[in-house]
């Protein structure tokens, strides 16, 4: 009487477990998939790389370029 009690409670506890997270998974789902979440991503790492830009340009860019490299020229046989 008290083994089926307690498997009883188990099979509900389960039950609500495996709905909540299949609830949850869905939920997260049609959040990650939303135009509203593209949005709000493209927008912060837009944000990121436009306050990188400037520091990167300056670090990256000489003051100063070399001559251009020659054109091959195929040696003779």
């Amino acid at each position: 009487m008290i083994f089926t009690r307690i498997c009883q409670i188990a099979s509900l506890l389960s039950l609500l477990l495996s709905v909540s997270m299949l609830g949850g998974s869905y939920y997260a789902f049609r959040f990650v998939t939303s135009e509203q979440f593209k949005a709000r991503v493209m927008n912060e790492i837009l944000n990121n790389v436009q306050d990188m830009m400037p520091k990167v340009l300056d670090n990256a860019l000489p003051d100063m370029t070399g001559p251009t490299i020659p054109k091959f020229i195929k040696p003779n046989n």
